[in-house]
């Protein structure tokens, strides 16, 4: 990248592809066929140039007063520009097709002075290159086609010819509106076009529609014959279409039924609420059901490991706010065909994952992974009551839980096999084999779930204990129907088998968290059994994996301490003791822990004190953040993350239902 772009402020995109922006208009990233892979954008500036002046860019002058927002209930976004040198005001729109890998860029220019503006629009366009997949340009009547060797962007305008073009060099005239170039093709990465808008008088208005079309690098003809097919598209027809779509999708999916708003504060949380709605199809695979944690902020690893990759944990999340929306079949996606797709061979779940289901990045195993899935198959049964989805997803259910009895005897010693009953001759084999390879343990030991400390977590056993609270529900729901077991005796001895160990397992891992986890001196759990440090993740013991109630008094205890270090003076919440990530700010997703723990808890009065924060402290177009710029009460990092929106519906869902 040219430069580090941190903050995604607003997102359009449909099925395919997604494309988001800078508070002040401009195009930052651009995602296709995938909403994690591939980008193409490494900038994409425009400008305008006034009777004389030099090149006016939207994104960036001192003259330029900005103004944005969405079409209402939409995933179509409006960025006004005003320049108050010349009281020319510029409405950009941009939108993506529903049926097109088509980004459109609308500008309306309306002169707002008393003088006539000799106006000229300029787009100055870089794409990421490589020496694998390096970049050119070929000039087109009405645009510019650059191209590698497996993918072509095409920009172009419809109805309007460019009145010039540099193919070569743009970054030395593109400030001055100076370009011109005699090569019609060329193998630069950035390239810049002109279109002549015209004199435009006081009070009038004029029209461009720009269309930014990816696709794949055919052969030519088929390319400029793609190119002439989008400019005899009916842009204002698809505009309306686009808008009709989002509002009826919203509609569709209003599933707390929530009604208009009486004042301010409810009508924050009715936008958040939509937004969050309109967010989540635009971190969905259609074709697996994986969910990205967030479009991209980060690709050069400057800050973090980046986020556009599905976590299955953050996706678990997402799916049970999604079954909250009328979502179901998105949800049962993700589980019968992303989660079967990425189950490793030992039923362990990796990481993350491409939303295709390859492999991402990954510098880690995270136990809550593998035991999130178990828990959130059952989740989503007790929504639809399908018998036929758990039937579907058992055996990865099994999978997974015989990883999890393994993980949890090699690492805390907790089995459901009785020791007169163990295999003596495997266990001694194991036992020569730690000895041979100097391994005191077979499985890698867990990080946890902000992916930072290696060891035994409270958060990662609370999550296993659930997935085998999850087993035990599934296979009750299976044996109401006895036909289901009948013919196959082995399966139900296997499976009365399987119960007896798990509910031993579940015992231990309890007794354990007692035992080793629960610090006297402190009166608190504390996180893990080395560093002991007060983590708002504790809670998920409490919810959602129901290991202990609300109202017992090591968790009373426990909550006591959470707000002694971890709430800070704007009454948001850190994640854990001196957390340093980004300046050391709280995360909306504490708050909402510590709100649902109230809500379980019964004490209302405390749970919206711990909501208000995050109502409060929403970005200018609803999106809720990672964290919060504790000086200024806004989203500062990874605007739009899926897990922060989740959260704030399954809230919302014991408020409203």
């Amino acid at each position: 990248m040219s430069e580090n772009k941190y903050l995604n402020e607003a997102i359009v995109g449909n099925k395919n592809m997604i494309a988001t922006f800078t508070g002040k208009g401009e195009l930052e990233r651009l995602y296709f066929p995938s909403k994690d892979n591939r980008q193409y954008i490494n900038f994409f500036h425009t400008g305008v140039k006034v009777n004389q002046s030099d090149l006016i860019y939207l994104h960036d002058d001192i003259n330029n007063i900005y103004k944005q927002y969405y079409d209402t209930d939409t995933n179509i976004l409006n960025t006004e520009v005003t320049n108050t040198y010349f009281n020319l005001k510029i409405l950009q729109t941009d939108f993506i097709l529903l049926k097109e890998n088509v980004l459109v860029k609308r500008y309306e220019f309306i002169n707002e002075g008393k003088i006539d503006l000799d106006t000229k629009f300029y787009i100055h366009s870089e794409l990421l290159s490589d020496k694998n997949n390096h970049v050119s340009c070929k000039v087109l009547d009405n645009g510019m086609l650059q191209y590698a060797h497996d993918f072509a962007v095409s920009t172009f305008a419809k109805g309007t010819k460019i009145s010039g073009h540099q193919i070569n060099g743009s970054y030395n005239t593109i400030k001055t509106c100076d370009i011109y170039d005699k090569d019609y093709i060329g193998m630069s990465k950035d390239s810049s076009v002109c279109y002549d808008i015209g004199s435009i008088k006081p009070q009038e208005k004029k029209v461009l529609e720009i269309c930014i079309l990816i696709d794949e690098n055919r052969n030519i003809s088929s390319m400029e014959d793609e190119i002439d097919r989008i400019t005899k598209i009916d842009l204002n027809k698809e505009y309306t279409s686009t808008k009709s779509y989002w509002r009826k999708y919203l509609k569709a999916h209003n599933g707390l039924n929530l009604k208009e708003p009486q004042n301010s504060y409810e009508e924050r949380i009715f936008e958040i609420y939509k937004r969050s709605i309109l967010l989540f199809p635009l971190l969905t695979n259609v074709e697996t059901g994986g969910i990205i944690a967030s479009p991209e902020i980060d690709e050069d690893f400057t800050k973090c490991g980046r986020y556009a990759y599905c976590w299955p944990r953050d996706a678990v999340f997402v799916t049970k706010a999604m079954d909250i929306v009328n979502m179901e079949k998105e949800t049962e996606k993700f589980y019968k065909v992303f989660c079967k797709k990425t189950q490793s061979k030992n039923g362990m779940w990796e990481q993350r994952f491409f939303t295709d289901g390859k492999l991402a990045p990954c510098w880690g195993y995270q136990v809550d992974e593998t035991a999130s899935v178990v828990y959130g198959v059952y989740e989503h049964y007790k929504v639809t009551k399908s018998e036929k989805f758990l039937k579907d997803n058992l055996s990865m259910c099994e999978k997974a839980i015989d990883f999890l009895k393994k993980y949890v005897e090699d690492w805390i010693g907790v089995s459901g096999i009785d020791a007169e009953k163990r295999d003596v001759v495997k266990d001694e084999i194991e036992e020569e084999t730690k000895l041979r390879t100097g391994r005191e343990h077979k499985y890698h030991i867990s990080y946890d779930l902000w992916e930072m400390c290696e060891g035994i977590h409270l958060y990662s056993l609370a999550s296993i204990y659930a997935a085998f609270d999850s087993i035990l529900n599934i296979y009750r729901v299976l044996g109401k129907n006895v036909s289901e077991f009948e013919n196959n005796r082995l399966k139900e001895e296997k499976i009365q088998k399987n119960e007896r160990e798990i509910e031993k397992i579940q015992v231990g891992i309890k007794n354990y968290i007692n035992e080793n986890l629960y610090d006297d001196q402190k009166k608190s759990y504390v996180r893990n059994t080395d560093d002991k440090k007060m983590d708002i993740s504790i809670l998920g013991a409490v919810y959602p994996f129901n290991v202990f109630k609300p109202k017992e008094n090591k968790i009373k205890n426990t909550v006591e301490s959470i707000n002694l270090h971890l709430r800070t003076y704007t009454g948001g919440y850190q994640r854990f003791e001196e957390d340093h990530y980004m300046n050391c700010n709280p995360w909306p997703i504490a708050n909402l822990w510590m709100t649902l723990y109230y809500l379980e808890s019964g004490e209302k009065k405390k749970a919206k004190e711990t909501f208000d924060f995050v109502v409060k402290t929403a970005g200018k177009h609803f999106f809720l953040g990672e964290q919060v710029d504790n000086s200024t009460l806004k989203p500062n990092w990874v605007i739009g993350l899926g897990w922060s929106h989740a959260m704030f519906l399954i809230v919302l869902e014991k408020l409203y239902k």
